[in-house]
């Protein structure tokens, strides 16, 4: 028997991959469908509405939620030098996380949904999550009480902190009355439904797809770069700082509408303040590289982790300047919007979890390392430059959308209709598709190299295995 559980981190390591091709797929779907609407065929369960949640989902809980348990498995265990607390719980949460992920699939497209942002699925779906996330909750807590060592690392504080607070997060968010199997209604009304659902998606984007990653980020970079983190006392002021300053940003998704102006603006002040740690926990991974950088020469998959991180900074820098009420008037609505949600989750998401899986999959399969690095340094490049046109496209169509809705003539009717703001952005939405496909070939590029890394000889007794921890 393995001294550690590695068949639920391989599990979970090779799911990230498919559903990371699954996501993106549904995603350049629905981008060409803004384009040619005529190719959902009129079908019910393949129009806009339907497939962009199922994207949503797709990448953000069945691409990054995979990666999240396969790398929190597999540094949990390594960190506490133990085995994980319950093969059978972990076990249980793998097959459960699955089987969310497939009914979500068949539910979001055929409309039953809540219909709130990041929390559209149904009631006992709800309920299925709300299973497998304490199951998560008692294997992570469960390895750290019995390991081995006194010190708890700061991946595991960042890791532990995403479990704990998306649990609440979704207990609270999702509480509904329900009427039939497949509807409910929340038990919020009018304002506080709309606060409590952001407060929940924004905590959302901050911990699923931030402090988690950041638990990968603070494992991942010091072992690739074999390098130790660059200030450890940094790293627990960010934890602290990071945490006790996002859960108040919500409110900053709800300017100019029903919602008390005090708390728009608290939202808008704290979402400020965010900048500070967040750039704080950047710098933290990008200066672990000092006395290694030569080795962004050699090893792309640092570069897909260090990219990442520039990435992290950009959106942490954009995100609290759109919070800003005079920013947010011409933003809101617009494609920045969209252009900022995909330098998040493209750029630092999307890139953190590709490196990672690159290091861990050789690690957990015994292999010597990756098939070919030469595939990974191409989809390292080819993901970048989608990325770019992605996030550029959607930026200038932004704020062009902005200043035409907004122009007015001197006698104060509006300048432009709507429509010809639709048509002015109509070019940039070509751009945008052949950015999110060229991610999606990467995803594809990524996919063959794991196969023929899996596929191919273990490594033997006379080679050394994996770095030292």
């Amino acid at each position: 028997m393995e001294t550690y559980n590695y068949k639920v981190v391989r599990q979970f390591a090779i799911m990230t991959v498919v559903w990371g091709i699954v996501g993106m797929l549904v995603g350049v779907i629905i981008a060409a469908e803004l384009i040619w609407p005529q190719i959902s065929m009129d079908l019910p369960w393949l129009h806009y509405g339907r497939l962009r949640p199922l994207h949503t989902n797709a990448v953000i809980f069945a691409f990054g939620g995979s990666a999240l348990f396969a790398t929190s498995y597999y540094v949990v265990q390594k960190t506490c030098h133990t085995r994980l607390f319950s093969d059978g719980l972990a076990a249980f949460t793998f097959w459960g996380w699955q089987l969310i992920i497939v009914l979500a699939a068949i539910t979001l497209p055929l409309g039953l949904t809540s219909g709130k942002e990041y929390a559209e699925l149904i009631w006992p779906i709800d309920i299925l999550i709300t299973l497998v996330w304490v199951t998560y909750a008692l294997v992570f807590f469960g390895t750290i009480l019995k390991r081995k060592v006194k010190h708890i690392y700061v991946a595991n504080w960042f890791y532990g902190a995403f479990i704990i607070t998306i649990a609440v997060l979704h207990l609270v968010n999702s509480a509904a009355i329900p009427v039939t199997l497949t509807k409910g209604y929340s038990a919020y009304a009018g304002a506080i439904d709309a606060m409590v659902q952001w407060w929940y998606g924004h905590n959302a984007v901050g911990f699923f797809l931030t402090a988690g990653f950041l638990g990968m980020m603070y494992y991942f970079i010091p072992k690739v770069a074999n390098r130790p983190v660059f200030s450890y006392r940094l790293s627990v002021v960010h934890f602290w700082a990071l945490i006790s300053t996002y859960m108040w940003a919500g409110p900053h998704h709800l300017h100019y509408t029903a919602l008390p102006d005090w708390a728009q603006s608290l939202g808008m002040v704290f979402s400020l303040i965010l900048l500070a740690p967040s750039w704080g926990g950047m710098i933290n991974g990008i200066m672990t590289l000092s006395g290694a950088w030569h080795k962004l020469r050699t090893d792309p998959i640092l570069k897909f982790l260090i990219v990442s991180l520039s990435f992290y900074g950009m959106s942490t820098f954009e995100g609290p300047m759109m919070s800003i009420k005079t920013v947010n008037a011409l933003s809101h609505y617009t494609d920045w919007t969209v252009g900022h949600v995909h330098s998040g989750a493209l750029g630092w998401v999307a890139l953190v979890s590709i490196g990672s899986m690159y290091a861990l999959i050789p690690w957990v399969f015994n292999k010597p390392g990756m098939y070919s690095n030469k595939l990974i340094d191409t989809h390292f490049w080819i993901s970048t430059v989608g990325v770019v046109l992605y996030i550029a496209a959607m930026w200038i169509a932004g704020v062009m959308q902005g200043l035409m809705w907004r122009a007015v003539n001197p006698d104060g009717t509006l300048t432009y209709s709507f429509v010809e703001s639709l048509e002015a952005t109509y070019p940039f939405y070509f751009v945008r598709l052949l950015g999110g496909a060229l991610f999606l070939f990467g995803m594809f590029i990524m996919a063959y190299n794991v196969y023929k890394t899996v596929a191919g000889s273990e490594i033997t007794d006379e080679q050394v295995a994996q770095p030292a921890h």
